[in-house]
């Protein structure tokens, strides 16, 4: 993992520009000045059946800002050693998550979209997709 020491206290909820405007509002979202990196892939979750999960996995170097675009959703952390649950629920915050943590997305109210600005472009290899696999990792960089 590039950052060992990356923990839930790393991924923070931060609040998006908002412009008012009668007709609708408008949050924009700048590489270099909102984010602390550069914006190389965007995807967004739609049509999420009721009960079902999202994510179930970690990254190695990828960062992300998740964003409830519309709807809501929770997004569960977990670092290994603490676990937090973050709930989204408005299109001007979003939620940092840094590499070398476990998410899960839950909780998906109808209509829910979930944004996602990454800072890589997709690599298979930079998942960790099994839970195990992540703990071990975990504990072996918090020894050494």
């Amino acid at each position: 993992m590039t950052d060992c020491g990356s923990s839930i206290y790393n991924c923070n909820v931060m609040e998006l520009s908002k412009i008012h405007n009668p007709s609708g509002n408008i949050t924009i979202v700048q590489s270099d000045s909102d984010l602390p990196f550069r914006v190389k892939r965007v995807y967004y979750l739609y049509d999420v059946p009721g009960g079902s999960e999202r994510g179930g996995h970690a990254h190695k170097a990828l960062q992300q800002l998740i964003v409830a675009a519309s709807g809501s959703f929770d997004v569960i952390l977990d670092d290994g050693f603490m676990k937090k649950t973050v709930h989204l629920n408005r299109p001007n915050y979003g939620l940092m998550v840094v590499p070398g943590i476990w998410r899960e997305i839950i909780n998906f109210s109808s209509g829910a979209i979930c944004l996602v600005l990454a800072s890589e472009r997709y690599d298979p290899s930079d998942y960790i997709r099994n839970y195990q696999e992540f703990i071990e990792l975990k504990k072996q960089l918090n020894v050494s």
